[in-house]
């Protein structure tokens, strides 16, 4: 039981690519595991879980299953060895060609849940893009995902992503229509709410998050998922609060770790102070077109030294423009979250030239 003052507070994490070798769309993804797991522990140094192997890790944009593998169970290794909070996430995508049956999504489901239970971590039914193409209403979600709460061994995390993250789950949980969508998730949670620990909800609408939250069986956590909303969904009212999963926790660790203390402290005004210059730089990062956010998380990264180049897999760095990313350099700033703003700036003009 988590006490009242404190939040669980996961960041998905990036992956940082090998530079040596070729990065580009359909290529094998080839992960430079050094820089990449130095980061995951950069985060539980600042008291964060890790969640690993979600869509800020480039899961179905450049990580392949190979690699999401391999990364899955070399950060369960780093969280054993160090003790830190780690969930991964448990998806389809080793689906190679359109799923037929129902049966043939539940098995990759199968696949992929048991390499995240071998390595310790808790699991994060992700949304699935081979579901939303065979579903044809929400029996089929049903007939899913309840085998697979059965045979967790732990509670897991759902994970409702909204089209804006990623067109191809458009109508998630059958239907476009996201009040008899959120009918579905509930009735879902509600059958087998002792295997739910939570879902996370990234659909950056404020006011729908609450309803779903105080809509949840007790016990059953809402994880933020909203990058426009954070601080008054984590801050919660006299009726609850969200806990957090969140991509923007990436590039603001440090900001987000402080800002988490000083709210357990009973100190909302500084937790206040901390988070607001956070928002303008976190709306500009995950603006339209959304799911190209994880560009801009890379270069935030770059800037601030977490890794010496701009490379992505799948070749992700060309999805946002040098402006886009100008602007992003300067949020950053007066956000105050580059540690070395010389270096930052300095790694800004090699990137991005005069726009910078």
């Amino acid at each position: 039981m988590t006490p009242p003052g404190l939040r669980i507070a996961f960041a998905a994490a990036h992956v940082v690519a090998d530079p040596r070798t070729e990065q580009a769309p359909g290529r094998p993804a080839t992960v430079d595991w050094d820089a990449t797991l130095a980061f995951r522990h950069h985060l539980w140094s600042l008291g964060l879980g890790v969640a690993d192997a979600m869509d800020t890790a480039q899961r179905g944009a450049g990580l392949d299953w190979a690699a999401t593998r391999e990364l899955i169970t070399r950060s369960g290794a780093e969280a054993r060895a160090v003790g830190g909070r780690l969930a991964c996430g448990v998806g389809t995508d080793q689906l190679t060609a359109p799923a037929r049956t129902l049966t043939e999504i539940t098995r990759a489901y199968e696949e992929q849940l048991a390499v995240v239970e071998g390595a310790d971590a808790q699991p994060v039914l992700m949304a699935s893009r081979a579901l939303a193409a065979l579903a044809r209403g929400p029996e089929d979600y049903l007939a899913v995902y309840g085998p697979l709460l059965r045979q967790s061994r732990t509670p897991v995390v759902l994970h409702w992503l909204g089209p804006m993250f990623d067109p191809e789950l458009t109508g998630y949980w059958g239907s476009t229509d996201l009040d008899r969508a959120t009918d579905t998730v509930l009735a879902l949670i509600r059958e087998h709410a002792s295997a739910v620990d939570g879902i996370k909800l990234s659909l950056l609408d404020a006011d729908r998050e609450i309803a779903l939250r105080r809509a949840l069986p007790e016990g059953v956590k809402l994880y933020t998922g909203d990058d426009f909303h954070y601080p008054e969904l984590i801050r919660g009212d006299e009726l609850g609060h969200s806990h957090a999963l969140l991509g923007v926790f990436d590039p603001i660790a440090a900001t987000a770790a402080a800002a988490l203390e000083a709210l357990a402290a009973g100190d909302a005004d500084r937790y206040d102070a901390l988070l607001a210059p956070t928002v303008p730089l976190a709306r500009h990062l995950f603006a339209a077109p959304t799911r190209h956010y994880k560009t801009g998380v890379v270069f935030l990264a770059h800037l601030a030294g977490h890794q010496d180049h701009f490379t992505m897999v799948g070749g992700a760095e060309g999805e946002r423009s040098a402006a886009h990313l100008a602007e992003l350099h300067r949020l950053a700033l007066a956000a105050g979250i580059l540690p070395d703003p010389e270096l930052a700036a300095h790694r800004a003009r090699a990137v991005l030239g005069s726009a910078a």
